[in-house]
């Protein structure tokens, strides 16, 4: 499990371990969707360095 964090401001998406505090712009994700995230064109996505291979 992840929790995807995004900013429409700065167009950017950031995926990471699971956020423990309650953020409206946090969703958490299980690995399928984790793996499957795009965001719209122009957006950066950012990884936390523990999730990658």
């Amino acid at each position: 499990m992840t929790t995807l964090t995004y900013d429409y401001g700065d167009q950017m998406a950031a995926v990471g371990p699971l956020g423990r505090i309650d953020d409206p712009h946090a969703h958490d994700l299980c690995a399928i969707h984790t793996d499957r995230l795009s965001v719209p064109k122009g957006w950066t996505v950012i990884r936390h360095e523990t999730l990658r291979a």
